[in-house]
């Protein structure tokens, strides 16, 4: 009882829904028309529009034309940063703040800004480029005049669309006709919601009877549809015809619809457009584009407003010092200026150029060839993830079934005995071709010991017949459609079905000689290896659903007349139907631990007075009017009862390559992995367990499933017992919990070492990527392959697509688009970790630089009663934080503590920088202190050792603070690149040569002198060396965690 900790109910957030936020907020803007309404569509007219809808075009630019610039711009100034060096820049237009030539302002600021919009329109000129690729995919549109081509921009509701097999459908649509004989068509609808199951969908049969498609356009008929929303599995219409005598009503619902997004498997169908643009599904699923700036930059802007609190501070005791005298609130202004460079502008430049420099980097990277990076502004994110949100159809696996196993109790079969399997067909057949009709009856076999090979040639049997497969036949360029299927030609032959595995299991029986040549409403066709056709007429299906979790099938064998019930489904629902044995549980345990999809196979022989009896009570069940269902699953269930285990089969979705070993180099990266999948449940926890996402040792907690807020405690309660346990959640019952007990879940989930959520929705991907973020502060990266991942994509802290067989959708969306999931590994572990340390390190030099300079001008300022006075004037400002600094303090771009290798082998070396340790406060305040010890030391060095003239003084610390700087860089580099060496000597060179030109600051006649060389060598080296013994010490006693590595 102790456990029952009672739960606080969240108090509900006053949210505005996609819904409204899209059909609402977007239509006002664009459409001039306020809530979305139900709508009546004229088949073919769409000029005969009750209301104005919106353009059908696919956006994912952040601005238009009009909004580039200002855009841009706001971005840039709403960072206190940018908006310093903006005020600073426009002071210097009055002349009692001026300081020295605008171009000392005006330049840098300038560039920097030049920089980002430059950045900023390529990415948005890419954006639109993709954007208009989509946009102009051709379709046939049915017309009075005839087929005419249109772009999928300009289609329009009304319009009636002609889609052809594997064409995306461009709009949402009512399904009206078919190619297809069997009236009907399959749908791929993984880019939607995830799902690799291919969905049946079926022609309003008005349109569908009529002779020719051409005949839509001749009829006066409608569609009245709901508004527009965003659930995606449900729809309320109606088709009226009114030439019709009587006038022709359907109702529509979910099976009659094609969303956009989609893709036809099966045919050629026409549609009649119902939704366009926003008001598609599939967009309003889908969140806007949002410029993501990375948890760094947020870093660096706090650091640079407590360098701004210390300009402040600095200017203000410069001005008590002097007592307040005069104009005194004009010396502080001019304090503020002559202080500017506490605060770096070049700090911006430096760190925009080197983001541009990581994502060169990564592109350029054979290791992970293919790989794009579509936002350069978050390289840095890479190295801190903390939670990974993947999905698992296309990117952990390769939506591509492989049977695996047949287990018949007593013996199994892999891929590697699948020859065994299939000599036992051959000589089964081989055997009843050459025997004398009178043994072929049931009666024999039934008496005799049933042998290894009638064993095997029943479970492949019943695994050919039990299914909802159909094989279509289509040209091959060397026979035609009528032919091919007339022969049953090889070649030819496609299967369609509504889920991957039952093509795999087909597939399967083909390859051991078993082959379904034909199927309709009514019968099937399988072929032996001899080639004989067995014909069996269909008397019953009863298809799979959620709640049965099996499947079954009656057949009638034409050649015998024997009446067979066939059955399969998952062993939690099959352990109770069939006979009792003592190797289903133990055998289902062990093939599901491997990360394969267990079915259990069996089957029932009826007399034809027992099918007569189903029959009859069937039919009447299923003409009743109250609880039919319930009648229905009662007479079928009197069915399932004993029936003989015929073997177990075991089918895996084959993992992308190397998806262990990365899950596992994330895990030890210190990185949580959470699953979001729109699949079954069953197939998620397959795939989990398959990928290693669950660990061998752990234990899985299913939640149940919840519906309201009673429920949803106590299974809360029941979780929070279990401890180092998986969670597996499907998308209803996590609604309940978020709704009512959205903290607690957090709280629980984010303990968990894997969590995978399956059965959900788009909209709810973005959901639990969202409160991660808010509940944890921590940061998250999102992995998706198709359409339905685009909101988690682009909610999460840093998005990655993986171009694959579902389109492009994802990786356009993407912040960083990579060719295979495995890849992840290296962009994290690799480019990730680089790219945040070599900020880190690049952002406290360049404050260092700027911090060494001030703390001299502070110096100089109190030594000489507290003038507001500038130390070094004009070019040299500009030339030092410039050509004389700028290329060594930049190179660090290219420094690295270990090799790419070490840094994969090693992942926990990943684990160091969640912390944010390569910058942070603490290390921000060494470099302070470093910055004002060396500005000290050099400037009350040269006051000290100047002869007589002001000139001797700037030269002496100038060029000091020049050769300090160039040594720092060498003191803080780990690994020497050539283009380092090539920077510090260029550097060197460039001052040295400038000397000659600077004759207007710096005595060209004292800097010959041996004097002068003395006194810069004793300061540099009294600045430098005590921090180069420090350096040596550390790492000879407190090495960092890296250094073991590289010794």
């Amino acid at each position: 009882m102790t456990d029952n900790i009672p739960l606080q109910p969240v108090r509900q957030k006053k949210r505005m829904d996609s819904k409204h936020r899209s059909g609402c907020c977007e239509c006002m803007r664009c459409c001039g028309r306020r809530d979305p309404r139900p709508r009546t569509v004229w088949l073919g007219h769409p000029e005969k529009r009750d209301q104005r809808y919106p353009r059908n075009v696919i956006n994912n630019q952040k601005y238009n034309f009009f909004t580039f610039l200002p855009g841009v711009l706001f971005n840039q100034f709403k960072y206190f940063f940018n908006l310093y060096f903006l005020l600073l820049a426009c002071s210097q237009f009055v002349p009692e703040m001026r300081l020295g030539a605008l171009y000392t302002y005006w330049v840098p600021l300038g560039f920097v800004l030049a920089v980002t919009i430059i950045r900023e329109a390529v990415e948005e000129i890419r954006c639109y480029t993709r954007d208009k690729e989509v946009n102009s995919q051709i379709y046939s549109k049915l017309t009075a005049r005839g087929t005419m081509k249109v772009k999928s921009s300009s289609i329009q509701v009304g319009d009636l669309i002609i889609v052809e097999k594997n064409q995306r459908v461009p709009a949402d649509m009512i399904f009206l006709r078919t190619s297809e004989k069997n009236g009907s068509c399959f749908l791929r609808t993984d880019q939607l919601d995830g799902e690799t199951d291919w969905k049946l969908r079926l022609p309003v049969a008005c349109t569908q009877r009529l002779p020719t498609a051409s005949d839509l356009l001749q009829i006066r008929s409608y569609v009245y549809a709901e508004e527009p929303n965003i659930d995606i599995h449900n729809f309320v219409g109606t088709f009226t015809r009114e030439d019709s005598d009587p006038p022709v009503n359907e109702s529509l619902s979910i099976e009659n619809t094609l969303w956009a997004s989609t893709v036809i498997a099966s045919g050629t169908v026409v549609g009649v457009v119902l939704y366009t643009g926003r008001e598609l599904r599939s967009v309003m699923n889908t969140s806007n584009p949002r410029s993501k700036i990375g948890l760094f930059d947020l870093e660096v802007n706090c650091l640079t407003k407590i360098l701004f609190g210390a300009l402040v501070v600095v200017s203000l005791v410069m001005v008590a010092l002097q007592h307040f005298a005069g104009r005194w609130y004009l010396q502080i202004i001019r304090f503020l200026l002559l202080f500017s460079n506490i605060i770096p502008i070049s700090l911006r430049v430096n760190l925009d150029m080197g983001k541009i420099v990581y994502s060169w980097m990564i592109r350029r990277d054979s290791k992970i060839p293919g790989t794009v990076v579509r936002s350069s502004t978050i390289p840095e994110q890479l190295g801190r993830i903390s939670y990974l949100l993947t999905d698992k159809t296309g990117t952990l696996t390769q939506n591509e079934m492989v049977f695996k196993r047949l287990h018949l109790g007593t013996v199994a079969y892999g891929l590697d005995s699948m020859d065994e399997v299939q000599s036992h067909i051959f000589s089964i057949y081989t055997q009843q071709s050459q025997d004398p009709p009178a043994l072929k009856g049931p009666t024999l076999a039934t008496k005799v010991r049933k042998t290894m090979s009638s064993r095997v040639h029943e479970a492949v049997k019943a695994i050919a017949l039990c299914h909802n497969v159909t094989p279509v036949y289509e040209s091959n360029g060397v026979t035609d459609q009528a032919e091919a299927e007339r022969h049953y030609e090889d070649s030819c032959r496609v299967y369609q079905a509504s889920s991957p595995d039952e093509v795999a299991l087909v597939q399967w029986t083909e390859s051991v000689g078993l082959t379904l040549v034909g199927r309709d409403q009514s019968s099937m066709q399988l072929r032996t290896p001899g080639g004989q056709i067995l014909n069996f007429t269909i008397l019953q299906i009863f298809p799979f659903t959620y709640e049965s979790k099996r499947m079954g099938i009656i057949v009638r064998d034409e050649s015998t007349g024997e009446i067979t019930f066939y059955m399969k489904g998952a062993d939690v629902v099959m352990a109770g139907i069939v006979q009792y044995n003592d190797w289903l549980e133990e055998e289902c345990g062990n093939m599901a631990r491997e990360g394969l999809r267990v079915l259990v196979v069996a089957k029932k022989s009826l007399t034809e007075e027992q099918y007569q009896d189903f029959e009859a009570r069937y039919v009447q069940a299923k003409l009743s009017v109250h609880d039919r269902s319930l009648k229905v699953a009662t007479v079928i269930e009197s069915l399932e009862m004993e029936m003989e285990l015929l073997c177990l089969t075991g089918v895996e979705d084959q993992l992308q390559a190397d998806v262990r070993p990365t899950l596992e180099t994330l895990r030890n990266a210190g990185i949580k992995v959470w699953m979001l999948t729109g699949d079954k449940l069953e197939t998620a926890t397959c795939t989990a367990k398959n990928a290693h996402l669950v660990t061998r040792t752990q234990d899985i907690h299913i939640f149940r499933l919840v519906t309201n807020r009673g429920e949803a405690h106590l299974e809360l309660n029941a979780f929070r017992r279990k401890h180092d346990c998986a969670l597996v959640i499907s998308g209803d019952s996590l609604e309940v919990c978020l709704k009512y007990y959205e903290y607690e879940f957090m709280e629980l989930a984010c303990q968990c070492p894997a969590v995978v959520c399956c059965r959900c929705a788009p909209t709810q991907k973005a959901q639990i990527v969202r409160l991660l973020k808010e509940r944890t502060g921590k940061l998250t990266c999102a992995v998706g392959d198709g359409g339905n991942d685009v909101s988690m994509i682009q909610e999460a802290d840093c998005g990655v697509g993986v171009e694959g067989k579902e389109g492009k959708q994802a990786s356009l969306a993407a912040d960083f688009s990579i060719t295979q999931f495995k890849h992840l590994g290296r962009l994290l572990m690799v480019h990730g970790r680089n790219s945040y340390k070599r900020s880190a390190a690049l952002s406290q030099f360049v404050i260092h630089r700027s911090l060494c300079i001030s703390t001299m001008q502070a110096v100089f300022s109190s030594v000489f009663y507290f003038a507001s006075v500038p130390l070094y004037q004009g070019f040299l400002i500009i030339g030092y934080s410039t050509i004389y600094t700028m290329f060594p303090v930049f190179s660090l771009v290219l420094d690295r503590d270990v090799k790419s290798e070490v840094a994969m082998l090693y992942p926990e070396l990943y684990k160091d920088l969640l912390k944010g340790r390569p910058l942070s406060y603490k290390t921000f305040l060494i470099w302070v202190l470093i910055s004002i010890y060396q500005g000290s030391i050099i400037m009350y060095g040269a006051l000290l050792l100047f002869e007589s003239e002001f000139v001797h003084i700037v030269a002496i610390s100038f060029t000091s603070l020049i050769l300090t700087e160039l040594l720092m860089v060498a003191l803080t580099i780990q690994t020497w690149h050539w283009l380092m060496i090539v920077a510090e000597l260029l550097s060197l060179s460039c001052y040295i040569a400038s000397l000659v030109f600077l004759h207007e600051f710096i005595d060209v006649y004292f800097i010959a002198t041996l004097s002068f060389l003395w006194k810069v060598t004793v300061i540099t080296l009294v600045s430098c060396l005590p921090l180069y013994v420090l350096k040596y010490l550390r790492r000879r006693f407190s090495p960092p965690s890296y250094s073991k590595l590289t010794s």
